[in-house]
This record gives C-alpha cells, structure tokens and sequence, in this order.
C-alpha cells in the first residue's frame, strides 16, 4: 500500500512538486521537506529552492486573513470550529510575551528554529495575531525560512548525507 501511494506521487507529482507541497503543510514545512528532499536525491539546490517557496507561499494569506478566520471560528456554532479557534488563542498566548520583547526578530527567530511548534504557520499567525505589520512581518518569516532551511540542509545533506550517503 505505502509503496502504491508512493509511485503514485512520484510519478504523477515528481519528486520536486512532492517536496514543495510538503513545505507548505503546517508543522512540517521545511522541516521535513528538506530531509524528503535528500531522501528523494534532489541536488541541494532545488530541495532549499522548493522547500522555500512552498514555505513562503501561504505567509502572506496568514498574514492577511487569519484575523478575521479566527473571528469566524471563534463566533461559529460549530464547537469544532470553537475548539481549533481556542487552541490557535491558547498557542500564540503562549508565545505571546518572547515575540513581543523581540518584536520583527523573535518572529524570525521563532520560524528559523526547526523545533516542534515553530515555523512559518505559527509565527505568521501570532504575529498576525499580535498585530504587527504584515510587510515587516513576511520579511521576518523570510528570514526565519531562510534560517530554518539552511539549518536543515546542513542537518539532512552534510549530517544524514555523512551518515548514511
């Protein structure tokens, strides 16, 4: 089974438009595109290339909208929605102090730690959240990305690729 779901992308997607979706997914994000970019044999080059733009591309509909879902979310009569809404809340709440001593630079510091419960997703939402300018915003999580793919890429190509290359 997982071997068929594997040909399926590979073949159907390729191997550079697998390792861009995975960058997009919250969570992961770069995090695990860069190690399936290695996995898969991209040259360097094009696993940080893909991994960065499918990274980048849903900051700036965080940035601009998720205001206003979150409002929905919070205001909806699905408890489902309720919950998701809270938790979102309860998250940046959590951060809220760090990134506001540091302001632009925890934002970047924050996405740039490839850590459990940081990235791209999440530091554009509490910035988002906090109201901070979207346009020093998406250059901040610029430089997070920037700084969580290169660490990655040294992890999976210099590290896993010493180990097991």
């Amino acid at each position: 089974m997982v071997e068929a779901i594997e040909q399926f992308f590979l073949e159907t997607v390729g191997k550079e438009l697998c390792v861009f979706f995975c960058s997009m997914l919250p969570i992961i994000e770069c995090r695990g595109a860069v190690p399936l970019g290695w996995g898969l044999g991209l040259p360097w080059w094009q696993t940080a290339l893909f991994s960065i733009a499918g990274n980048l591309l849903p900051v700036p509909f965080i940035l601009l909208f998720i205001r206003a879902i979150l409002k929905w979310m919070g205001n909806s009569r699905v408890k489902l929605f309720n919950r998701i809404a809270a938790w979102l809340d309860r998250k940046v709440e959590k951060h809220k102090g760090t990134i506001e001593k540091y302001s632009y630079w925890g934002i970047m510091i924050f996405i740039g730690l490839p850590i459990p419960g940081t990235g791209a997703w999440t530091g554009t939402l509490i910035a988002s959240v906090l109201g901070l300018e979207p346009k020093r915003s998406f250059v901040a999580a610029v430089g997070g990305v920037l700084m969580a793919t290169v660490i990655m890429m040294v992890l999976s190509y210099c590290g896993l690729g010493a180990i097991f290359g």
